[in-house]
């Protein structure tokens, strides 16, 4: 019994985040090797989105940062406001999450901050059983410091106030949000944001989708991502089948994906049931090729494809995508698919300052089978090897021919590709650039499927080492 009810009021202990929570809590801020400044979980729901964004709150109050923890980190107690739409959503959700049911005093405890951190609460006029202000004993025997406060009560209840963090379950008005961002001015902080985007392309979330801003971060998740939604082969549960046939049709995708309903906007809109699928066995006769996508100032991304050449249908079979990191770690990630060709876009020609060695050049010195030419389209008749040209639109449409006609799968284990589907659209009738690192290497690789390759890695060593133009 004893050790129930500690289980029961020390759960920040017991906490095991997803892979999504993990990857989130300690997200890198775009553009910069330092934790995100603001971080927002775009998921579908049910996830577990809020349950990680009460968890991070909590490990920050408290300052018992668990041995995983790469994320922001705070040496002393911190002031946090926590918001949702209204002052009983906010109580019901945020303040149940972090201290237990609000309708229960005995249920004080049961969230995500121990019940023996847990200090003076003063309540909010007017709103049965919620908090206004609650205080948080930190390690440091120092106390932090919680306000909770709602959307509804507009801008005015926001201001004048200064925090080191900020927590909004469910997607603020832009006006909202404006004020967290005023309420960390100059000060050491981190804003978390978890909601579905029930609203669709909202201010709010087409800033973080298309022009994210250095330190800022948007982690995504879909049903697949949370295991107490799949059973042991990856598939749903009978509980989330029934909640998907529940669902209007025009909103499934947003729900279960986490994906905003952009209609047209998205550039592969097709429902991932027709080309998601278990991992299976590549025949050896089939060709195979990697794509890597360099970054800068961008994550780098790789993937592997296989090609059935008898029904003409490629399959994404691995992927890969990770930032701050030297060539050579990207090259170890990569190397273990094997010694397969490597296609690469137009920046691999780009010289280093230091040396003026070109970037490809790093990559050959690491052992990967680095094509002798950059990625270009398919020649047409008449046309020699390489005068394709680089075109990302006509890369893109051969792409959509293939999810269009099933010709192309797409392993469960992708993570990274789906995740990056899911968002990649268009505004304006021009791709959006952001969060398709993993895409642009499997467009890399499919512009030159041509040159994908059943050779022992002898000969294509030998070949490589020819200078051999065409493997």
């Amino acid at each position: 019994m004893l050790l129930d009810r500690r289980r029961e009021t020390h759960k920040l202990e017991h906490y095991e985040p997803y892979e999504f929570q993990r990857k989130w809590h300690n997200a890198r801020g775009f553009k910069t090797e330092k934790p995100a400044a603001q971080k927002l979980l775009m998921a579908a729901n049910g996830t577990g989105k809020t349950w990680c964004g009460a968890m991070e709150v909590a490990i920050h109050v408290t300052g018992k940062y668990p041995d995983w923890w790469k994320g922001k980190r705070f040496t002393g107690p911190t002031v946090w406001m926590i918001g949702g739409k209204t002052n009983e959503l906010t109580r019901d959700v945020n303040q149940k999450l972090l201290f237990g049911d609000p309708s229960n005093p005995a249920a004080l405890g049961t969230g995500s901050i121990p019940i023996d951190c847990i200090g003076k609460r003063t309540m909010k006029p007017g709103v049965p059983n919620a908090f206004d202000t609650v205080l948080v004993k930190h390690a440091t025997g120092r106390w932090s410091k919680l306000m909770f406060r709602a959307y509804e009560q507009g801008p005015a209840k926001h201001m004048g106030i200064r925090v080191n963090g900020g927590w909004l379950d469910e997607e603020p008005p832009v006006e909202i949000w404006s004020q967290y961002l005023r309420a960390t001015i100059s000060m050491d902080a981190v804003l978390n944001m978890t909601f579905t985007p029930e609203n669709g392309m909202t201010e709010v979330v087409t800033q973080f989708m298309e022009s994210l801003a250095e330190g800022q971060a948007l982690v995504g998740a879909a049903w697949e991502d949370a295991k107490h939604l799949v059973d042991d082969k990856g598939e749903w549960t009978s509980e989330a089948k029934q909640l998907w046939a529940g669902f209007q049709p025009h909103e499934r995708e947003m729900r279960s994906k986490g994906i905003p309903m952009m209609g047209s906007g998205l550039v592969f809109p097709f429902n991932e049931d027709a080309f998601v699928i278990d991992p299976i066995e590549i025949p050896k006769y089939w060709p195979r090729i990697i794509g890597i996508d360099f970054g800068s100032d961008h994550p780098f991304g790789a993937a592997e494809l296989a090609w059935d050449r008898d029904a003409d249908t490629v399959y994404v079979t691995k992927d890969y995508r990770e930032s701050r990191a030297i060539p050579a770690i990207h090259a170890a990630a990569v190397k273990p698919w094997g010694n397969w060709p490597v296609a690469w876009p137009h920046d691999g020609l780009n010289t280093e300052k230091g040396t003026g060695r070109q970037l490809r050049s790093f990559y050959i010195d690491e052992g990967l089978l680095m094509l002798p030419e950059k990625a270009t389209n398919p020649p047409q008749s008449g046309q020699e090897e390489g005068e394709g040209g680089n075109s990302r639109e006509a890369a893109i449409l051969s792409m959509y021919e293939r999810f269009e006609t099933g010709r192309i799968k797409v392993f469960r284990t992708c993570k990274n590709f789906l995740e990056e589907r899911r968002t990649y659209h268009r505004k304006d009738g021009k791709i959006v650039d952001i969060r398709d690192d993993v895409i642009s290497a499997v467009r890399y690789a499919h512009m030159m499927l041509r040159h994908a390759r059943t050779e022992t890695v002898r000969r294509r060593k030998v070949a490589f080492a020819r200078g051999a133009s065409n493997w």
